[in-house]
């Protein structure tokens, strides 16, 4: 198994740009700062992102998957067809792990715990999501790390991966992630000029090796 754990110091130099954490011929894994978006929205004035400010270095990049604009951290993306095919696979069968850190609102009554709440897209305020009874399975589990003066510190472990999962998850059972302007009011929305959201841990079997591996990304918060 390759093992990568990249430390706090080395994010302090890296948030507003997309930092390459790893590379080979087949993939790149990289660091995404919060407030960039993963692929190119409508209109002009989206059109910078992580694949645009690769393209230049890497003119095969392929989007696997997408973190939110708001959130900070692992992204891997795929130098070829046969490689983005392949990790698209595992993302779709659920055999990548991926694992966030979060600050969310309250200090939390239980030390782990899991939200399993379906969700569909709340049409009239698109892009909001809301748990709704017709949505689409969704299962967040959590460990609480950390609380301290009114706020807790927790892992996250999605099983799917739907729109906002997180934090429509967190902000459902009453711990809002500091800092969201979608789900989180009052003091726990002001309480940061970012979502404290990171994708922290990333393991994928890679397509050409067939090698387990596995990257850490401490957060920035």
């Amino acid at each position: 198994m390759m093992h990568f754990h990249y430390s706090h110091g080395y994010l302090q130099t890296a948030m507003t740009e997309v930092s390459v954490v790893y590379s080979d011929k087949h993939l790149l894994l990289v660091n995404k700062p919060e407030g960039l978006l993963s692929v190119p929205g409508r209109g002009p004035d989206k059109k910078d992102c992580v694949v645009s400010r690769l393209q230049a270095d890497y003119p095969t990049v392929r989007i696997v998957h997408r973190l939110d604009c708001a959130t900070s951290g692992l992204m891997i993306l795929a130098l070829n067809s046969e490689v983005h095919r392949e990790l698209s696979r595992q993302f779709h069968d659920r055999e990548v792990q991926k694992h966030y850190i979060a600050c969310v609102a309250g200090e939390m009554a239980s030390s782990s715990g899991s939200v399993s709440a379906p969700l569909i897209c709340d049409w009239p305020n698109r892009p909001r999501q809301i748990v709704h009874s017709e949505g689409k399975p969704a299962l967040t589990h959590y460990e609480c790390l950390a609380r301290e003066a009114g706020t807790s510190r927790v892992e996250l472990k999605p099983v799917t991966g739907r729109s906002h999962q997180l934090r429509v998850h967190m902000q459902s059972i009453g711990h809002p992630i500091l800092g969201d302007q979608l789900y989180a009011s009052g003091p726990a929305r002001e309480a940061s000029q970012r979502l404290l959201l990171h994708a922290s841990y990333l393991a994928v079997r890679h397509p050409v090796t067939n090698q387990q591996i596995e990257f850490y990304l401490d957060a920035p918060f």
